[in-house]
């Protein structure tokens, strides 16, 4: 799912998980790709010390391994032009929204124990909770997540992962990295992405080639999903900016400290406001 989840990670609320999609045939493979990127790739070279403008603007791009990122962005872009693109435009031209929406939501709420998993990690007890009901309510008054009845009863959907735990508890960034089929990270992320692989009970669910082609139809769902239901932010990126890659970069970025500004503002007590206490009762 190449370059496309660049601009899904970066412009939908729900992007990061959107990058999780990778075929799980391939997720070893891929990380150790990543690893050799990281240590035998041509990396960029810093501008000399008498040039101190230069050298802040390289420090502040934090992207140490430039040269093959952007190997990486181009076989990425190449993939989704071949593949992803035309089958997520064949998808959305074909099957009815409503049933689009019901795949989206289904697949979501697939996502749910690993978010839940996070939440309790970030010490957010209320986001846990409400990752809690909404897995309860749709997976069973929702007919398995199909049908998203806990957003209606107030328990919206939030982001939550293992790159976003380890920032709440200021782990760095680490310099930029762009994963094969995956899309734009930084260090802490791909550790993180890796977490959240093996924290996903579904992986682990089952044998025997009929549930490896459940797991990965899965997979291509989702990045099928993904692509059609963010096609038009995608291209209009693609076809407006000077440097896709660099904004994709930035936007990336943003989307990540947003996210995690979201988490760090969510100061809600443990019990609903609405709950009555004892200290409350007694006040009346």
């Amino acid at each position: 799912m190449p370059g496309i989840l660049t601009a899904l990670l970066c412009r939908s609320p729900r992007g990061w998980r959107s990058a999780r999609t990778v075929a799980i045939a391939w997720r070893s493979s891929q990380w150790a790709a990543i690893v050799a990127l990281s240590t035998l790739c041509a990396c960029a070279t810093p501008p000399p010390a008498s040039d101190p403008e230069a050298l802040a603007e390289f420090n502040q791009r934090n992207d140490p391994l430039e040269p093959a990122n952007r190997t990486v962005f181009a076989f990425n872009e190449a993939v989704d032009a071949a593949v992803t693109r035309p089958v997520a435009n064949a998808y959305q031209a074909v099957v009815p929204e409503a049933v689009r929406t019901g795949v989206h939501n289904a697949l979501s709420n697939l996502g749910a124990p690993v978010r839940l998993v996070n939440d309790m990690l970030q010490g957010k007890p209320r986001r846990a909770g409400d990752t809690a009901m909404r897995f309860l309510i749709n997976s069973t008054i929702g007919v398995l997540g199909v049908f998203d009845v806990a957003e209606r009863w107030g328990y919206p959907e939030h982001g939550s992962d293992v790159g976003l735990t380890l920032a709440h508890w200021g782990v760095p960034e680490g310099p930029y990295v762009m994963l094969p089929f995956i899309g734009p990270s930084g260090l802490r992320d791909a550790v993180g992405y890796a977490a959240n692989v093996a924290a996903d009970p579904f992986v682990w669910l089952g044998q025997g080639s009929a549930v490896l082609g459940l797991k990965l139809s899965r997979v291509a769902v989702r990045a099928v999903d993904e692509r059609q239901r963010h096609g038009a932010d995608i291209d209009a990126v693609k076809e407006t900016a000077l440097d896709p890659y660099a904004t994709f970069r930035s936007l990336y970025r943003q989307y990540r400290e947003s996210e995690l500004q979201k988490l760090r503002e969510d100061q809600r007590a443990t019990v609903p406001g609405w709950f009555q206490t004892p200290e409350t009762a007694a006040q009346r």
